[in-house]
């Protein structure tokens, strides 16, 4: 039995040893099992200042909140792991809705949404020894290529040396790369057919090595193009929550029959869904994946 969220806080007070304690003992279970696709929840946003959904600025600012819907969509058991931030990850543990799930750590959160520095997304988080030690399953980072930014080439070989880093600890990471530009004086990802195939080559070359890599892709047109761009495992991107779910379901329902696809990736579509119905939405998501 979990702890509610006011005696977490207690917990953080009193006892903060408990935390890794309680990381390392949880029940873990193989990345792959049964039909071999994933169905994540993502919840790194916060730590990025990504606070908004659906045209509300702070949705995500309500940690309680947050992590009451998460309780409310990890009693899906279609739901695989979850992808978050350190103290998301250890909220998650310490209410005891990690057990027997993937976990994911999310590596780089130094580009904070509208600053004026949002394209250096520096490794402010879980470094590769900290997922390795804490019993976390996977690593995660985000990789925003502009062409028109010097700094993207630090980002880059940032994102080489973490690469080899996680590979001598048998860690697999995924890469959310984008081909991204500035537009009205704010970071954009462009969603085109073509900035996917050229960030997923890119991204798919970083590193010694690219046994351990795995890509975090959005939906675009044409994905079929997309995957063959790389032999590289793929999971799908879930998209800002600022779309139409059933739109987006359609979407993901067509890209995940790709055979490259391994599953689905997504955090504020489902988890602020506009009905505010957080259990059917990932209820829906969830058969799209173990269909």
């Amino acid at each position: 039995m979990g702890l509610t969220i006011e005696q977490i806080t207690d917990l953080r007070a009193t006892n903060p040893h408990a935390i890794r304690r309680m990381l390392r003992e949880r029940k873990r279970r193989p990345i792959f099992r049964g039909d071999g696709k994933l169905f994540i929840l993502a919840a790194d946003h916060p730590a990025r200042g990504a606070l908004a959904v659906n045209g509300r600025e702070t949705a995500m600012a309500d940690r309680h909140d947050l992590l009451e819907r998460f309780a409310k969509a990890l009693t899906n058991p279609r739901v695989d792991g979850v992808l978050g931030t350190p103290d998301i990850i250890e909220e998650l543990t310490l209410m005891g809705l990690l057990d027997d799930k993937v976990t994911v750590g999310s590596m780089n959160r130094g580009g904070i949404r509208n600053s004026v520095f949002e394209y250096d997304d520096r490794f402010t988080s879980y470094t590769a020894n900290a997922i390795s030690e804490n019993g976390i399953d996977f690593a995660k980072t985000l990789l925003r290529i502009n062409l028109a930014d010097p700094g993207t080439v630090r980002n880059l070989e940032e994102h080489a040396r973490v690469i080899d880093e996680c590979t001598k600890l048998s860690l697999p990471i995924m890469i959310e790369p984008f081909m991204s530009e500035w537009q009205d004086g704010k970071p954009t990802n462009i969603l085109t057919t073509e900035a996917a195939e050229l960030s997923v080559a890119i991204a798919s070359g970083l590193g010694s090595t690219s046994a351990f890599t795995w890509l975090k892709l959005p939906v675009v047109e044409n994905m079929e193009r997309v995957v063959r761009a790389s032999t590289l495992p793929i999971l799908l991107l879930g998209g800002d929550g600022n779309g139409d779910l059933g739109e987006l379901y359609e979407s993901w329902s067509k890209a995940l029959s790709l055979s490259s696809v391994k599953g689905l990736v997504v955090g504020r579509s489902l988890l602020y869904p506009e009905d505010g119905d957080v259990i059917k939405a990932v209820e829906i998501a969830s058969r799209l994946v173990h269909s």
